[in-house]
């Protein structure tokens, strides 16, 4: 791995890394804002579900959504960002400002130019494309239903793909708040529109034609948060330049980092379309029931793991143009355990109340029994990927801050051989199961494997043992979380029943008691990214 390795080379004298609180206080930041978005989705997610259950039209609209979604990921929005932030970046640092703001200038019209292609020519073609992944158990009424949806959502992929790239600039001036929000108001622009625009679609559920009101609601809120996106420019004075530069060579540059980026950071949404489309081969109800799951796996995901990164990857970029490897490895080290502080604890409280969880979240109205039963089977093997996918977003993101994309890109081909090659032999016997279980072997391949090559990379050294110990830790710390949880939980059920206010009080007393016992024993196990946590709340409480 020498030319991987290369950044990474020691380079006296290095600038002192940021300490882990400063780490600790701009992720807490991100994380309120993140977790307040999530918590907004996965309302939309409970209002949606008692709308239209997991039933055949629901899951044409889950696959209807996935594909154009899956489109921007892997051209636009997020692997666009982490292209772009690293090369905007580097001309930060050398004071080159107008050279940066004409380098994002010129990329805003070539993806205008060229999104704006891609999305016609998706716009045109769904009618042959949409069909190529729904399976047997899909009626040609159906068919036709997907398409349809798809049609109003593909122009997301223009309008996410801009988004991307006015976020990475926000991103590097150390801008979260507005990128952190955004997502917050798209949900709730999305929960309003849905509520008001459902009753003006006729024709009853079974057909699925209020299903389009979901998708001009996703259509309409997606404008609403690039608008967002342009109103926060004005705080790092970025006007848009009407021009383009097509022989400024950091514009392929970006456009070549994107390449692999696609791969990298596509990888949670291929993995979902892996599942819906074999999915489709289970049942008309499995996609829709594993996307429901899905919602409540990356609830947790976008509390820590995801603020985790996107924190971080400035500074990482920053630290690797500067080739400072002592705060690269710092920083990741303590990126890895602070997801694990949290991801960890949160796999096992759902791994111990799978059931109790979907049944508050979800069952009420066209969502019953049946959908709880099939939500709770993927939602209890989406639990163990949780840590994985969380580590694996910080390290891709790593290796793209230091222009190595390549590096996670073959691994992200590996993690997808690997997803199709276990759902393909456990469909059949497991079902939803065997499909769940194929996106966790293919996280927990991919996590050891990143972590093998970005070792390598800093010379053998990435606080490995301190970073095993305190997992570790933590881990004996979730053990004593999930017993009393479950215990909690299974006394007050028994004696309160299982109505929505004695749901409420039953999960919500279970989860309170076990996350009082874990805070207990990671800090009397002296964790140091827990008592970081712990100074940081006690110094925002004492502010207020």
């Amino acid at each position: 791995m020498s030319a991987a390795a290369e950044p990474f080379a020691e380079e006296p004298p290095a600038p002192p890394p940021p300490g882990g609180g400063g780490v600790a206080r701009n992720t807490a930041i991100f994380s309120i804002a993140t977790g307040v978005s999530r918590v907004a989705g996965l309302v939309r997610e409970i209002v949606a579900a008692s709308f239209f259950g997991t039933r055949g039209p629901a899951s044409a609209f889950t696959i209807a959504f996935q594909i154009p979604n899956l489109v921007s990921n892997l051209f636009a929005n997020a692997a666009l960002s982490a292209a772009f932030v690293p090369v905007f970046t580097d001309l930060l640092q050398q004071g080159r400002r107008k050279e940066a703001f004409r380098l994002a200038s010129s990329l805003f019209w070539i993806l205008l130019i060229l999104l704006g292609a891609v999305t016609a020519f998706f716009i045109l073609a769904a009618g042959l494309i949409m069909p190529l992944f729904t399976g047997s158990t899909f009626n040609s009424q159906l068919d036709a239903l997907t398409v349809g949806l798809s049609q109003i959502l593909f122009p997301v992929v223009l309008i996410l793909g801009l988004n991307g790239l006015l976020v990475g600039v926000l991103q590097s001036y150390d801008h979260f708040t507005i990128p952190a929000i955004s997502p917050a108001v798209w949900n709730v622009v999305i929960l309003i529109l849905l509520v008001v625009l459902r009753p003006h679609f006729h024709g009853g559920y079974e057909n699925g034609h209020q299903l389009y009101a979901y998708a001009i609601a996703i259509l309409v809120a997606t404008v609403v948060q690039l608008l967002m996106a342009f109103g926060a420019l004005g705080r790092i004075d970025f006007r848009l330049q009407v021009s383009i530069d097509w022989h400024d060579p950091r514009i392929r540059q970006v456009l070549v980092l994107m390449l692999p980026v696609t791969i990298g950071l596509g990888i949670v949404n291929l993995d979902q379309l892996i599942n819906s489309v074999f999915g489709t081969l289970v049942s008309k109800q499995a996609p829709r029931a594993i996307d429901n799951a899905f919602r409540i796996y990356m609830l947790p995901q976008g509390l820590f793991s995801v603020a985790v990164a996107t924190v971080l990857f400035p500074t990482l970029s920053r630290m690797a143009a500067r080739r400072d490897a002592a705060g690269m490895r710092r920083a990741v080290g303590i990126g890895m355990r602070q997801i694990n502080l949290l991801l960890i604890p949160a796999a096992a409280f759902m791994i111990v109340l799978t059931t109790p969880i979907v049944q508050l979240v979800f069952e009420r109205g066209a969502f019953g029994r049946e959908s709880t039963h099939l939500v709770s089977i993927a939602l209890f093997w989406f639990a163990f990927s949780l840590p994985f996918g969380g580590v694996n977003l910080l390290l891709t993101r790593t290796f793209f801050a230091v222009q190595r994309p390549w590096i996670p890109t073959r691994l992200a081909a590996l993690n997808i051989v690997v997803d199709v090659i276990v759902s393909i032999a456990l469909y059949r016997p497991l079902g939803i199961a065997g499909l769940i279980i194929g996106t966790v072997a293919a996280n927990a391949v991919m996590t050891a494997l990143q972590l093998q090559r970005l070792r390598a990379g800093f010379n053998g050294r990435l606080e490995g043992a301190q970073t095993t110990m305190i997992t570790a830790r933590i881990a004996l710390a979730s053990a004593l979380l999930a017993g009393v949880s479950w215990v909690v939980w299974k006394l007050l059920h028994s004696l309160l029943g299982g109505s929505l206010a004695a749901q409420i009080v039953s999960v919500g007393a279970a989860g309170a008691a076990g996350m009082f016992v874990y805070v207990r024993a990671v800090l009397a196990m002296r964790i140091p990214e827990a008592h970081q946590v712990s100074r940081l709340i006690r110094a925002q409480l004492g502010r207020a």
